[in-house]
């Protein structure tokens, strides 16, 4: 599979999920999955990642839309055999502009993955935060082992 499949694959993925959310629940209920551990709690994030607010609504847009390109730049300096990082770079692609048309249609993020134990919660997310995270996390994993052409055919 060529990494840019992931692109579209997780902005599907993130976009209906949240339209399962949006038309199934109302904005503040919460659904117990496994019990409070793991609900489903439908919100409006009008700020940025773990709810930072980094001033109105357009801000949060022309940041993400900055970051956007800079994310496709770096997958175009990624070398053809350098794979993962390609694979990252993609779930990261498609989780942003998946946040994205949020911020375009809605002015603000539907999250709704809602996780802690009594009052520690985690900040509530959505697919396309967990797929950046997911991405973030190959990349940081490619760099810390300093083997950036980790797939490269051995012949």
């Amino acid at each position: 599979m060529h990494p840019l499949f992931l692109v579209p694959l997780t902005i599907v993925v993130d976009q209906v999920s949240k339209l399962i959310i949006r038309f199934n629940m109302n904005r503040g209920e919460s659904f117990e999955v496994i019990g409070q551990f793991f609900q489903l709690t439908y919100i409006h994030n009008p700020g940025a990642a773990f709810g930072f607010n980094l001033g109105s609504p357009l801000i949060h847009t022309v940041i993400s839309v900055v970051a956007l390109f800079f994310l496709i730049y770096i997958y175009r300096n990624f070398e053809e055999e350098e794979v993962s990082g390609r694979y990252g770079i993609s779930l990261v692609l498609g989780g942003a502009i998946g946040n994205i048309i949020d911020r375009i249609y809605l002015g603000e993020v539907v999250d709704f993955f809602d996780v802690g134990l009594g009052s520690y919660r985690w900040p509530i997310f959505n697919f396309a935060d967990s797929f950046v995270t997911v991405g973030v996390f190959v990349l940081i994993f490619i760099h810390s082992s300093g083997d950036k052409q980790d797939l490269r055919d051995s012949d």
